[in-house]
């Protein structure tokens, strides 16, 4: 799946600088009914990410708030992909052991 989304801190954990992209609802749907119930910890699903020529492996969690998935994007992607927060950047997520 590849879409463009924000970069947002959470707010349960702002001093942490937990930053995240929220997958667009379309695409969210995609991979409730992909996984058809099968998840991990917290409703996670593991993925393979991919932001300009960064790529990584984590999770997405289900946003019940938002009624999507967020995908959280480590400080060392950041830092290479010069991403702040409320920056827009393009987004790859490839759904893992399914």
């Amino acid at each position: 799946m590849e879409f463009e989304s924000e970069l947002w801190i959470w707010e349960a954990r702002r001093d942490e600088s937990w930053t995240f992209v929220s997958l667009p609802e379309e695409a969210s749907e995609e991979i409730r009914d992909r996984a058809a119930g099968l998840t991990r910890g917290f409703g996670s699903l593991r993925v393979r990410a991919a932001v300009g020529g960064s790529s990584w492996t984590t999770s997405v969690f289900p946003d019940r708030g938002r009624n999507t998935y967020v995908l959280p994007v480590k400080r060392s992607i950041r830092k290479a992909e010069s991403l702040t927060p409320g920056s827009v950047t393009a987004v790859t997520v490839e759904l893992l052991d399914l």
